[in-house]
């Protein structure tokens, strides 16, 4: 079913969407505020190293500036659909919230160091996210994938859930390419992914 597109100042006239959007938005302010500090305890944390069947198979190689350009390609279409649909920008925003807050959960409950043969990613924005370019242990779950596939369940369009869904995909082979993520990272993302979708379109709802 295609969402409907209130326009913001319609939606904004609707006290519900502007407490749960003003609300969202303090609460994701408050979560980047604390990845730093939260990846910089996981980084000084030693973990295991997962004997991974597929990546034994696989010669890594340095694909960094792939997954960059197909990442925030599919994220700047993302943007652009939220800014136009403010019902999809609401569930957006709240599936992304409960994203960060599994992610956090999982990391900290899964203690693992990077695969053999790991290179480390190369991302110009890691700096506004972590506060550091050196990220070695964001690992269960594959936040990269997750956040592709979260986006492409939140669009309305057909032709942006092939793109969302076809990047994800993408962007999953590149990672184990890399070595940067273990299988197991790469396959929960899905779960995870579904499960933060329909919480934040349960939480995003206003009619």
């Amino acid at each position: 079913m295609r969402a409907k597109q209130y326009s913001w100042e319609l939606a904004w006239s609707y006290p519900t969407f502007r407490t749960k959007f003003i609300l969202g938005t303090v609460i994701l302010i408050g979560i980047l505020l604390f990845i730093p500090t939260f990846f910089a305890n996981i980084e000084d944390r030693e973990g295991i190293v997962l004997h991974d069947w597929l990546l034994k198979y696989i010669p890594s190689m340095d694909v960094s500036l792939f997954i960059f350009l197909v990442l925030y390609a599919t994220v700047i279409l993302f943007l652009v659909r939220m800014s136009m649909n403010t019902e999809i920008c609401l569930k957006t925003l709240w599936s992304f919230i409960f994203l960060c807050l599994f992610r956090m959960v999982t990391i900290k409950m899964v203690a693992l160091n990077p695969p053999h043969g790991f290179i480390e990613l190369v991302d110009p924005c890691s700096i506004v996210f972590y506060r550091s370019n050196v990220i070695t242990k964001d690992l269960f779950f594959s936040g990269h994938t997750a956040i592709l596939i979260l986006g492409g369940i939140c669009m309305s369009r057909p032709k942006d859930k092939i793109i969302a869904f076809s990047a994800a995909f993408i962007i999953g082979i590149l990672l184990l390419l890399q070595h940067v993520h273990y299988t197991v990272d790469v396959l929960a993302a899905p779960f995870f992914s579904m499960i933060c979708c329909f919480l934040g379109k349960s939480v995003a709802k206003i009619s």
